[in-house]
C-alpha cells in the first residue's frame, strides 16, 4: 500500500450530523451541527467565497454561481409576479448577498421588512446586507430585531453578530486587528501572544461553543479576514497549531491581512507547527494542556448541500476537461473499500482533466519527487488533518519530469484514471501530468 492510505481510509466512516439551518439564512443550504474540523469547514468556507466571484473570459462562470445565478432569477420572476411568500424574499435577499449584489439584497428585503415586520429571516438578511454595504447603523438596527426575533437555537449567534457590529461601529477606520467578541484577547498576562494558551480570567470568558458561533459567522460572512483571524485563534486556543498556522496563512496570502499583530502571531504558530511536524514522533497530534480548549467537533464539514454537481458542462473527449473537487469527493466507498464513481467522474476515466489543488509529499522528506499527492485544501500537519481517501489523488508527472515541493496553489493537468480494483492504491490517478503554480 503506497504512503498514508492506510490511515486516510481509516477515517472514512463518519456519523451523520444532526441537520439545522444555518448560515445566512438561505432555505437552499444545509448546514451540519457546529463546530465542524477545521479542514472540513475551511473547504466549504471557502466555496461560499467563491459564489460571488465575477465570471471572466479566463475564469468562466463555475457550476455553483451558475446555480445561485439561476436561482436569484427564479425567484426574481416569481417576485415580479407578486408570488413569493416572506421566506421566499428571505431566501432572494440571500442568494443575491452569496452572489456579492449587495444592493440588489437591500432592494429587495428593505420593503419586505416593512411589510413583514416580524420576520426573522427577513430582518437577519437585511442586517448582514446593511453591514457588507458598509452601513453598520442600519445593520446593527435589523440584527436588534432579529437577535430579538430570533428562535432559540439561533438567539446566541444573533447576537454574537450584533456584537461584532457594535465593536467595529466605534472602531477607528483603519483598525486592522482582531475582533475581541468574547473579552479574550489571545495575549498572556505580560502582553505577550502565548499561542493560545488561556489564563483562568481567559478561560471563564470564553464560552463553550465559541467555536461553533464564530464558524456560524464565518459561513453567514465568508468573504470576512478578520473572522477567519478568529478562527485561527480559536484553533490555537484548541492546542491545534498546524491548524492555527494554516488559517493564518490564509489570512496574509487570501485575504491580505496587513495587521502586524496578525503577522506576529503568524510567525509563532508557523515556528511551533514546523518544529511539531520535525519532532521524533512522526504521529504527533495536536496538544491539549490545562491552558487549551480542545475542539469537540460535531461534524466532519458544515455544508451538506451538493450544489457543485449541478449544471455541469459537457465533457470534451479530446479537450481538457475542468474538475470539480465536489464531484471527486462524491465517490462513496463502502465498508469493503470498493468505489462507487459518479457517473460525470466515469465518463471522464481517461480522458484529459484539470484538476486545482495543493501538494503533499508521498514521502516526509518533502524532496524534489516525480509524483506527490494533491488535495483540495492545504494542511497544516497531515497526521491531523488529512482528508478522507475520496479527497486524495495521486499525480504522476510526464516521464523524466520532478517538482519541489510547494505550498502555493497548482493547476494539474493530465490523464484521469480511476481504480475501482485495487484496494492498495489511491482511487484517483492523474498520469503524464503537467503541473503549473498559480498565482494567488
Amino acid at each position: 500500500m503506497r504512503p498514508h492510505l492506510t490511515a486516510a481510509v481509516a477515517g472514512l466512516f463518519l456519523f451523520a450530523p444532526t441537520l439545522v439551518h444555518a448560515g445566512l439564512y438561505y432555505s437552499g443550504e444545509e448546514i451540519a451541527e457546529l463546530p465542524s474540523q477545521w479542514r472540513g469547514y475551511l473547504i466549504d468556507q471557502r466555496q461560499l467565497r467563491t459564489i460571488a466571484v465575477k465570471p471572466t473570459d479566463a475564469n468562466p462562470v463555475t457550476p455553483i454561481r451558475k446555480r445561485y445565478q439561476d436561482e436569484a432569477d427564479k425567484l426574481a420572476k416569481s417576485l415580479k409576479n407578486g408570488t413569493l411568500s416572506p421566506d421566499e424574499i428571505a431566501d432572494l435577499g440571500a442568494v443575491y448577498l452569496r452572489l456579492g449584489e449587495t444592493a440588489k439584497a437591500i432592494e429587495v428585503l428593505s420593503p419586505a421588512q416593512r411589510d413583514h415586520p416580524q420576520n426573522f429571516r427577513i430582518a437577519a438578511n437585511l442586517g448582514t446586507a446593511w453591514q457588507l454595504s458598509g452601513d453598520l447603523d442600519q445593520a446593527a438596527a435589523c440584527l436588534e430585531q432579529s437577535a430579538q426575533l430570533a428562535p432559540g437555537r439561533y438567539q446566541r449567534a444573533e447576537k454574537l453578530h450584533l456584537r461584532l457590529v457594535r465593536l467595529r461601529r466605534t472602531e477607528p477606520r483603519d483598525w486592522k486587528d482582531v475582533d475581541d467578541l468574547f473579552g479574550v484577547n489571545y495575549v498572556g498576562a505580560d502582553g505577550k501572544y502565548a499561542m493560545g494558551r488561556l489564563d483562568d480570567a481567559q478561560r471563564k470568558a470564553l464560552p463553550d461553543d465559541a467555536p461553533a458561533l464564530v464558524q456560524q459567522l464565518g459561513l453567514w460572512l465568508p468573504t470576512d479576514g478578520r473572522l477567519l483571524w478568529q478562527m485561527g485563534e480559536l484553533a490555537a486556543v484548541n492546542g491545534d497549531v498546524t491548524t492555527a498556522a494554516a488559517i493564518l496563512d490564509g489570512c496574509v496570502t487570501e485575504f491580505g491581512l496587513r495587521s502586524p499583530e496578525l503577522r506576529l502571531h503568524r510567525k509563532m504558530l508557523r515556528q511551533a507547527a514546523d518544529a511539531l511536524a520535525a519532532s521524533s514522533d512522526p504521529n504527533a497530534q495536536p496538544t491539549h494542556d490545562a491552558n487549551s480548549f480542545p475542539l469537540k467537533p460535531k461534524s466532519s464539514r458544515p455544508l451538506l448541500h451538493k450544489t457543485d454537481l449541478v449544471e455541469l458542462p459537457p465533457i470534451d473527449p479530446k479537450g481538457v476537461n475542468v474538475l470539480p473537487w465536489t464531484v471527486v469527493t462524491e465517490t462513496v466507498v463502502d465498508r469493503k473499500f470498493h468505489p462507487d464513481f459518479p457517473p460525470y467522474l466515469k465518463e471522464l476515466d481517461g480522458k484529459q482533466i484539470q484538476l486545482t489543488g495543493y501538494m503533499q509529499p508521498l514521502t516526509d522528506d518533502q524532496q524534489e519527487s516525480s509524483d506527490f499527492l494533491l488535495i483540495e485544501y492545504p494542511v497544516g500537519c497531515w497526521y491531523c488533518e488529512m482528508p478522507q481517501v475520496t479527497g486524495i489523488v495521486l499525480v504522476e508527472l510526464q516521464a523524466g519530469k520532478t517538482r519541489e515541493y510547494t505550498r502555493g496553489k497548482l493547476r494539474i493537468t493530465g490523464t484521469l484514471k480511476l481504480n475501482a480494483k485495487d484496494p492498495e492504491d489511491f482511487l484517483y490517478t492523474i498520469k503524464d501530468a503537467k503541473a503549473v503554480q498559480m498565482d494567488e
